[in-house]
């Protein structure tokens, strides 16, 4: 009973510090309280890097606050966004059970406030609690998956296709508003693995077709569903 009452007021502490929508989607109450006892709190200011591609790595990250961008490097020097993330995003799971080097590039893109979980952590909160390493395990094969989706659509989509479907999956909406998509030319063109010249086209185009409203820095979504249908979604 002491148990549990500690468990609840641990779980009650963590939606006081951070909403009681926080990670509500993807993880248990139990992984929730583990990051309030054992997780350290990381800040970045905008543009700051958290780490590179195959700096070595053994720690598990869940976004607070703020914007993220996950990348690759290529060879010739251009840039492939993966994922831009946000708050309650997890990322860096591999690196909890298999410490090495970082598979992406993590850089702010605005000032970020995160959570930190290291290995040697997570190990003592396993030996204790052998479900949550099941529960990341789940969490590491969606993540896969997203990553398996967006090789197909950087494979198999045109750019019209998988631009309309970037645009989309990183479009937000609050209450009544017009759902807003807060990147610019240059980052939406590294997350569709295109140039900025096809990308800013594609989204004039779009703009004369009363399909959305472009801006300095943001993007407003006009007829989703004339986009989704542009996307075969």
């Amino acid at each position: 009973m002491r148990c549990a009452t500690l468990f609840q007021a641990m779980h009650q502490r963590l939606d006081m510090l951070f909403g009681n929508d926080f990670l509500k989607d993807v993880a248990s109450q139990e992984l929730r309280s583990v990051l309030l006892a054992v997780a350290k709190p990381v800040r970045l200011s905008a543009n700051e890097t958290l780490f590179k591609e195959d700096d070595q790595g053994d720690s598990l990250y869940v976004m607070l606050e703020g914007r993220l961008e996950l990348s690759l490097m290529g060879e010739d020097g251009r840039k492939l966004g993966l994922d831009v993330l946000y708050r309650g995003a997890m990322f860096g799971e591999i690196a909890l059970f298999d410490p090495g080097p970082r598979t992406a590039t993590a850089t702010a893109l605005e000032k970020c406030r995160l959570l930190m979980l290291r290995h040697s952590d997570l190990k003592h909160e396993i030996e204790g609690n052998p479900a949550l390493a099941f529960e990341l395990l789940r969490l590491m094969g969606q993540r896969m998956r997203f990553m398996n989706i967006q090789l197909n659509e950087y494979v198999f989509l045109p750019l019209p296709q998988r631009l309309a479907r970037k645009v989309l999956r990183f479009a937000t909406q609050k209450g009544e508003e017009v759902p807003c998509l807060r990147l610019s030319h240059s980052e939406l063109a590294e997350l569709a693995g295109a140039s900025r010249e096809a990308v800013s086209k594609a989204l004039s185009a779009w703009k004369k077709q009363g399909i959305l409203q472009t801006s300095r820095g943001s993007i407003e979504l006009l007829n989703p569903a004339a986009l989704r249908e542009i996307a075969g979604i």
